[in-house]
């Protein structure tokens, strides 16, 4: 890793950054100490696809109070940086993960793409990545298990239109069993089960299930 100062405006947030898709942060908190002291903390960050160019890896926050004291100030000095080796995608996005993991607990959604891209794009093993984050192995695991909700669901999860329990236990439901879930939740069915009523709901669903099999009269003469 090379260590170097870079102008803010050859930075910007790169796509291996956790929260590259969120709106930016609050950064009201440090935006002091970056109006009187500047950055002193370097930003993790690799090559951008233009020459000169970096992605901010690790160190959005930052990055974004600098960002708004540039605008009030009209310039802002070099941001001291380390820059990870071209290709290390590996490394950027544990990097991101890791720091957003230490200052403010990600969302299990968060952590599920992050681990995703880790392990089937960069051919980590979950017992890996459960060592790289602190994390147990059946940790891991239920994040992965996330990857197996419908689309819609993630998406409402996102929206905080669904809670975390609710999602965890709609992890352990078929797909047949989460599409009758999301009609009654798109449709604001009051008696749409959320957290461990949840887990009731699908425990009562098998139940009927078995029940209806073992009174199913199979055709003879075939």
């Amino acid at each position: 890793m090379q260590l170097a100062h870079i102008e803010l405006s050859n930075l910007s947030i790169s796509p291996l950054n956790m929260r590259h898709t969120r709106k930016a942060p609050d950064v009201s908190d440090m935006l002091p100490s970056v109006r009187s002291r500047g950055i002193l903390q370097p930003l993790l960050v690799r090559p951008g696809d233009q020459p000169g160019a970096f992605g901010v890896v690790a160190g959005g926050r930052r990055y974004f109070a600098a960002k708004l004291v540039e605008a009030e100030r009209g310039s802002f000095p070099p941001v001291p940086c380390g820059i990870l080796d071209d290709g290390d995608d590996a490394d950027a996005v544990e990097a991101s993960l890791i720091e957003n993991l230490h200052r403010r607990d990600p969302d299990e959604m968060q952590q599920y793409e992050t681990f995703s891209r880790l392990i089937l794009k960069e051919g980590k093993s979950p017992e890996d990545v459960a060592v790289v984050f602190g994390l147990t192995k059946r940790q891991v695991e239920q994040r992965m298990a996330l990857g197996n909700l419908l689309p819609k669901i993630r998406d409402a999860y996102r929206a905080d239109r669904i809670d975390v329990d609710t999602i965890r236990h709609l992890t352990m439901a078929t797909k047949r069993q989460q599409q009758d879930w999301l009609k009654a939740f798109e449709n604001e069915d009051e008696n749409t089960p959320y957290g461990d009523d949840v887990k009731h709901w699908l425990l009562c669903r098998a139940r009927h299930n078995s029940h209806y099999a073992e009174h199913v009269i199979m055709p003879t003469g075939l």
